[in-house]
């Protein structure tokens, strides 16, 4: 029997409602997010893939109770934040910690590291002075900086020395949960290779869970046990790493895919799919399909019926039952064809074989 996953999160929804462009009309809605759910054990990790807009800094909003969904449940523990009291939340609020993406902008430059860092403990728990700096020295060491950085300031620091001061004052307050929203975007190539085994090492020494957050697939192809794939607020795509970037099942995980540069090239040309009529497209935003309008594999059957996460066939490599991901699911009526090595769209909307 399986444990309690750490984290749950069921059928979240989150609408914003934007300004009026009438005087007597409410303003247009927003839907960032549309119904998604997942898991995450303890000690795991989750990659969160998608383009910008897709809803992935809402979902960790939403995740740290930042914000309050328009529905659904996100449960720590079997506790649903959004549901607690206040002080209840606040305790809950040791167990989550959030890495931010720039490094620069989350430090406050007028603060010492020795606040910043010990700040969590001082708030979350009241924490003494002598405690907060005997802490504080721990994580610092934890992180590779050493107890000479606590009366020192933000910008005496590189780039990837600041993220490691973010990640210490994340891990205070020890924390079961880490959300690490584009966490090394902002930095050198060869510091995101620092940083990213600094996490790996330190998930792994602490049995922290993950929840990271990245448009940087190769990124999050070294870092997850798992990925789930955003479009326009909805999960599309999920599965181990091996299996989804490896034999992608939904065009738009292979459009992510496409757009990454590679060297030398090579490969032919994908079909442009010809734009679908205006009405259509409303129809498969609507009650379809939402990639519909971009997909070259589109069918009546998508601009009619929206097409549900379903489990299917993966050539994910066998691994021992405590390191098996969930089965690779996808959210498209033609998946399995897809998903078929080499596939191509055909000029008639059938699969093609490249090879």
């Amino acid at each position: 029997m399986n444990p309690a996953p750490l984290l749950a999160v069921e059928g979240l929804v989150k609408h914003y409602r934007l300004p009026r462009e009438r005087l007597l009309e409410p303003g247009p809605l927003v839907h960032a997010l549309q119904g998604v759910d997942f898991t995450l054990a303890a000690g795991r990790s989750l990659g969160v893939v998608g383009e910008s807009g897709s809803g992935k800094s809402t979902l960790a909003r939403l995740v740290m109770a930042l914000e309050a969904p328009s529905a659904g449940r996100v449960l720590l523990d079997g506790e649903a934040l959004h549901a607690l009291a206040p002080a209840a939340l606040r305790r809950a609020r040791a167990q989550l910690q959030m890495v931010f993406q720039d490094p620069y902008g989350s430090l406050d430059p007028r603060r010492s590291v020795l606040h910043t860092v010990s700040e969590p403990l001082r708030v979350l728990h009241g924490a003494s002075a002598a405690e907060q700096r005997a802490r504080a020295a721990e994580v610092l060491d934890a992180v590779g900086l050493g107890t000479a950085a606590l009366a020192r300031y933000p910008h005496e620091f590189s780039g990837g020395q600041r993220q490691r001061i973010a990640i210490a004052r994340a891990l205070i307050t020890r924390p079961k949960l880490i959300v690490a929203d584009e966490p090394v975007s902002a930095l050198d190539v060869s510091v995101q290779a620092q940083v990213l085994n600094l996490m790996q090492e330190l998930q792994q020494r602490l049995g922290l869970a993950l929840l990271f957050i990245s448009h940087d697939l190769a990124v999050v192809d070294l870092v997850c046990d798992e990925v789930i794939v955003l479009y326009r607020g909805r999960v599309v795509e999920q599965g181990a790493p091996a299996a989804l970037f490896r034999q992608a099942a939904h065009p738009y995980t292979r459009a992510l895919m496409d757009a990454v540069p590679r060297l030398g090239g090579g490969r032919r040309a994908r079909r442009v799919p010809e734009p679908l009529p205006a009405a259509d497209a409303a129809r498969a935003l609507s009650q379809g399909c939402a990639f519909a309008p971009r997909c070259a594999w589109v069918q009546p059957r998508c601009i009619a019926e929206r097409p549900t996460l379903l489990p299917l066939v993966t050539t994910e490599p066998a691994r021992p039952p405590a390191q098996r991901a969930s089965a690779h699911l996808a959210a498209c009526h033609h998946a399995s064809m897809v998903a078929a090595l080499g596939a191509e769209p055909g000029d008639d909307g059938t699969i093609a074989h490249n090879r």
